[in-house]
């Protein structure tokens, strides 16, 4: 791996700006324990932001060439670079001008001598005792493959909520879910002005069900809020004739629609509490529950 390292050169960035460049998708192909890689590669550039789509060069002999067009780039990967497998999608390639990256071990190989760029990878041997079966160079290709990826990525500006539009369904979407998208707004909001007494404050309470009020000021901002744990604090025969800046806790937990749900959650735990009020420029834009985050797979 270092030795891959110290041999990344200006034709690593030649390959990123071809890949950047290109309008289309990545074609991502190989033979063997080289497809498998080439595989994987496809999988990670579409992941983050670059899309791609891996094509079995055998299949390509048989109709898929059809999948590469010319607003694409070519990225084949070969330990040898003689792939006899990969020779008509690499003259397909030279056919009608798509860009083609090589990945191989064979420096003066036909597809190095094919391609726009060739990465070249160190001359390292197999891991295997007989120096044979493909370990140390699969290793050294999947390891580059993702270097490109990355380099894509920030290439590109590729955000962590680009990236969660890209994994809906999987537990790093869940993580980058924002607090705005699992917030309750609107006529949800247990909302109550200063002022108003204990016995509203209690008949809103139980008509939310969020075990909370959120007391707000005349211009609308949040000025402190009533939880289940207050009314106990403060329970006598006069609670209900009292006003609720009388029992309201005036530095209410509070977070940003933009924040992390993960980071809400974290507050939560930290400070012992079950909601937080979301707040946007001073002013209560909704609240969110433990119970909402873990229904939604955060933790």
């Amino acid at each position: 791996m270092r030795a891959l390292a110290a041999s990344l050169d200006e034709r690593f960035t030649a390959a990123i700006d071809l890949l950047r460049n290109a309008s289309g998708r990545v074609i991502v192909s190989g033979m063997g324990k080289s497809g498998h890689v080439a595989r994987k590669i496809a999988a990670t550039l579409a992941s983050t932001g670059t899309p791609a789509q891996f094509v079995h060069p055998a299949e390509a002999s048989h109709g898929d060439l059809g999948m590469i067009t010319s607003t694409d780039a070519v990225l084949a990967l070969s330990n040898s670079g003689e792939t006899s497998e990969l020779a008509d999608l690499l003259a397909h390639a030279k056919r009608f001008a798509i860009p083609l990256i090589a990945m191989t071990a064979g420096a003066n190989s036909t597809l190095a001598q094919m391609a726009d760029v060739a990465l070249t990878l160190p001359p390292v041997a197999e891991a295997c005792p007989m120096g044979l079966a493909p370990t140390t160079s699969t290793t050294l290709m999947l390891a580059l493959g993702d270097a490109l990826a990355v380099a894509l990525l920030e290439r590109k500006g590729f955000t962590a909520d680009n990236f969660r539009v890209l994994h809906p369904g999987g537990k790093l979407g869940k993580q980058l879910l924002r607090v705005g998208e699992l917030m309750h707004s609107g006529e949800e909001m247990p909302l109550i002005g200063l002022g108003a007494s204990m016995r509203e404050a209690l008949i809103l309470m139980t008509a939310k069900t969020f075990g909370c009020a959120i007391v707000v000021d005349a211009a609308g901002r949040v000025a402190g809020i009533i939880t289940d744990g207050d009314l106990r604090r403060h329970m006598s025969e006069h609670l209900l004739n009292r006003q609720v800046e009388q029992v309201m806790n005036q530095a209410p937990k509070i977070i940003r629609p933009t924040a992390l749900a993960v980071e809400a959650l974290g507050i939560m735990n930290e400070r012992r509490v079950t909601q937080l009020v979301v707040v946007e420029d001073q002013q209560p834009i909704g609240i969110i529950r433990m119970h909402d985050i873990l229904r939604a797979g955060v933790a």
